[in-house]
């Protein structure tokens, strides 16, 4: 009853500060804030120092070379590691002190990789995203099932939701696991390579489905990408890391420079806007 009460206060808190976000400046309303974040694996540093805040209403790609630490940084963020040093705040509570069922009703996470064995059906696993918002021994309201209905059609998985997750390509399965975090409904939502094993077009399908998110509903959206251009397409701020540390962050429209990308993934490029995709994109050059 205890663990029940606290968790209950932590809500309550949350929804103190969201509400009082509201009569405060943009700069003050960080959803979350990574404060000087170090991590290690064994004894190599794979983080190094970062501090980053991100906002509401904003999108953020976060772009480096193999093993640069952008899925460490992911998984800090989300609290699937624990920084060596150096904390991480979700409106303002560490995030290390916030129960798991409260923080599942903040922060969704795409995994890069997904994997279960149980013959789950597509459906049944989307549904899981609610699971978060349904009191313990209830069952889902017509509410969360009209929900799932909507995030299976908006995503196009409705095709295949009495198959079993296990019987799904790679593509197909990345789309189910988004659909779940998209019916979770957090204020923020994390993307690890999520769109790494789609097809082209369900890839811009699904990353333009997050951008309208943040801009309708004012969430924050966090990604880890491999293409430069997709992120420039979609995202507000880029997050260029090199080395565990970060080499260059902030709009794309400022960041994305040959400069930048010649620092960051030593490759010599072409940065300029291009009307077509109505964004910022580059053009490499082939190697001699």
């Amino acid at each position: 009853m205890l663990y029940i009460q606290k968790t209950a206060d932590w809500r309550e808190s949350f929804l103190t500060v969201k509400n009082q976000a509201k009569n405060v400046t943009h700069k003050a309303e960080k959803s979350l804030d990574a404060r000087e974040v170090t991590y290690f694996f064994e004894d190599r540093k794979v983080i190094d120092n970062v501090s980053l805040s991100f906002y509401p209403g904003k999108f953020y790609g976060i772009v480096g070379p193999n093993g640069s630490g952008k899925s460490t940084l992911v998984d800090l963020l989300v609290r699937h590691r624990k920084p060596k040093d150096g904390s991480v705040y979700y409106l303002g509570r560490d995030i290390s002190l916030i129960p798991k069922n409260v923080l599942a009703l903040e922060i969704a996470l795409v995994p890069q990789n997904f994997y279960i064995n149980f013959p789950f059906t597509a459906e049944e696993i989307i549904s899981m995203g609610r699971y978060p918002h349904i009191p313990r021994f209830s069952q889902p309201a017509e509410e969360d099932r009209d929900i799932v209905r909507a995030i299976m059609a908006a995503t196009e998985t409705r095709e295949f939701a009495p198959r079993f997750i296990t019987e799904l390509s790679g593509g197909e399965r990345q789309r189910v696991v988004f659909a779940r975090a998209l019916a979770q409904d957090t204020p923020v939502l994390v993307l690890d390579e999520a769109t790494s094993n789609m097809d082209v077009q369900y890839t811009l399908r699904m990353l333009d489905i997050v951008k309208k998110n943040v801009v309708a509903k004012k969430r924050t959206a966090i990604a880890v990408l491999q293409d430069i251009n997709l992120a420039a397409m979609f995202c507000d701020e880029l997050i260029f890391l090199k080395h565990g540390k970060i080499a260059a962050n902030g709009a794309v429209d400022d960041i994305l420079t040959a400069e930048t990308v010649k620092q960051v993934f030593d490759v010599d490029v072409k940065a300029g806007f291009e009307q077509f995709s109505d964004s910022w994109q580059i053009i490499y050059k082939r190697p001699l």
